[in-house]
C-alpha cells in the first residue's frame, strides 16, 4: 500500500504560516498533481512530505505509517528535484544507484535494477557518461532514474520539467505517463503549468496561498471550477466572464438582453464564464436576428486553430475558430454561446452558483455592441 494521508497539515517558513489545517488523501497508484501560481505553497507541501520541511502540526502518514517526525530516507519515497541535482563527478550509473548504495543493498540487486531502470529509460548507452556530457532531457531522466532505483512506492516530482524547452517537455510528459501505467506507483507531482496537470493527473489539487480550492479529476476542474480563481487559472486563453444579474424567473441578464434559462430562480446578481471553445463564430453573414454580434479586435493564428478576441458590449472575449477563416480587425461578427457549457459564479465569494443551466427555446439575445 502507497497511499498517503494528510490530517490538519500546518507548515511554517520563516514565521509565516505557508500551510494551515490541510487535509489530503492521496490514493494508492494515483497520479496526483498539484497546481498553481508561484508561491501558493505547493512545493512546500511537497518537501514536507519528503521530510525535507519540518511540520508545525498536523501528520503525513505514508503507506499506513505516521512518517511525520521520520528522517526522510527512512520514508520510502523517491525524489526528482527541478534542478536535476546529480553529482557532477559521477557517471550516470553512479548517480542512479547512489540511493541503494547508501541503502546498503548488495551491489548485484543495484546492478540488476540498475540495468532495468536504464533500459526503461533508454539510458543504457549512456551509463559510463557524467552528466556534463548529457543533454538536459537525457538528466532529467537520470534524474528519475536514480528515484526508480530505490524502487520507492511514492515518486515526488518538483517541478521537473520547467528548465526543459517546449519539444523536450512534451515528450517527457509522454514518457512520465507511460511510465506511471507501467509501475503503478503513487506519483505526486508539483507544476504550475496547466497543460501539464491537464496531461499527466489522475486528479488536481488546485492551490492558492496555502489553501486548497479544488480536488478533482481534470475534466472536473475543468468543465466544473469550484470559483473564479479555478476557472481562471486552467485555460489558454482562460475563461470569459461576464457580469449580470439572475431574475425572479431564472433568466440570466446581460444589460438589457436575455441570455441563458436556468433551471431554478436565483435572483442575485452572477457572473458567467465560458470557455473560449464554447463560443462559436458564425459562419454566415451578421443578420442581426438574435445572434451575439462582437467587433473582431486580435486574431492570433495558433497553426491548427485561431484564438478570435472580440469587443463586446464594453469587454473583450476570447474565442477559438477551430478553421482558417480569415478575420480582419473591426470587422462585426455573429457568434454563439453553448450555453449548456457555461458556468455561474457569485461576484462577491467568487464561488460556483449553478451548474444546471439550459439554453432558451428563442436565439439566445445579442449583448450589443458599441
Amino acid at each position: 500500500m502507497s497511499n498517503v494521508i494528510l490530517r490538519n497539515l500546518s507548515i511554517t517558513l520563516g514565521g509565516n504560516q505557508v500551510i494551515r489545517d490541510l487535509d489530503l488523501d492521496i490514493h494508492d497508484g494515483e497520479f496526483l498533481v498539484l497546481l498553481g501560481p508561484s508561491g501558493c505553497g505547493k512545493s512546500t507541501l511537497l518537501h514536507s512530505i519528503a521530510g525535507l520541511n519540518e511540520v508545525a502540526g498536523g501528520s503525513i502518514d505514508i503507506g499506513g505509517r505516521d512518517m511525520t517526525g521520520v528522517d526522510p530516507s527512512a520514508r520510502g519515497i523517491g525524489m526528482v528535484f527541478q534542478s536535476y541535482a546529480l553529482y557532477p563527478t559521477m557517471t550516470v550509473e553512479k548517480n542512479m544507484s547512489f540511493g541503494a548504495r547508501i541503502a546498503g543493498l548488495p551491489k548485484r540487486d543495484i546492478a540488476a535494477r540498475v540495468a532495468r531502470v536504464a533500459d526503461m529509460l533508454q539510458l543504457t548507452e549512456l551509463l559510463q557518461r557524467k552528466p556534463g556530457q548529457l543533454s538536459g532531457g537525457q538528466r532529467q531522466r537520470v534524474a528519475i532514474g536514480r528515484a526508480l532505483v530505490r524502487e520507492a512506492a511514492v515518486l515526488l516530482f518538483d517541478e521537473p520539467l520547467s528548465n526543459l524547452d517546449a519539444k523536450l517537455r512534451a515528450e517527457l510528459r509522454r514518457e512520465l505517463k507511460l511510465l506511471h501505467q507501467r509501475l503503478g506507483a503513487t506519483i505526486i507531482y508539483v507544476t504550475h503549468d496547466q497543460v501539464e496537470a491537464m496531461t499527466l493527473a489522475s486528479r488536481i489539487v488546485v492551490m492558492r496561498a496555502g489553501q486548497v480550492q479544488q480536488i478533482g479529476t481534470p475534466a472536473d476542474v475543468y468543465e466544473r471550477p469550484a470559483n473564479l480563481f479555478v476557472a481562471g487559472f486552467l485555460g489558454a486563453p482562460s475563461m470569459n466572464f461576464i457580469h449580470g444579474d439572475v431574475d425572479t424567473y431564472g433568466f440570466f441578464r446581460a444589460g438589457d438582453s436575455v441570455r441563458l434559462k436556468l433551471r431554478q430562480a436565483l435572483p442575485c446578481k452572477a457572473v458567467l464564464g465560458v470557455r473560449p471553445e464554447h463560443i462559436r463564430i458564425n459562419t454566415g453573414a451578421v443578420d442581426g436576428g438574435g445572434a451575439l454580434q462582437g467587433r473582431v479586435a486580435l486574431v492570433e493564428p495558433m497553426g491548427n486553430h485561431q484564438v478570435v478576441w472580440l469587443d463586446c458590449a464594453g469587454q473583450q472575449l476570447a474565442c477559438i475558430a477551430q478553421d482558417q477563416r480569415l478575420f480582419t480587425p473591426g470587422q462585426t461578427v455573429g457568434f454563439e454561446i453553448d450555453a449548456a457549457r457555461v458556468s455561474l459564479f457569485d461576484p462577491d465569494s467568487g464561488n460556483a452558483l449553478s451548474y444546471a443551466v439550459e439554453p432558451i427555446a428563442a436565439p439566445v439575445g445579442a449583448l450589443t455592441s458599441d
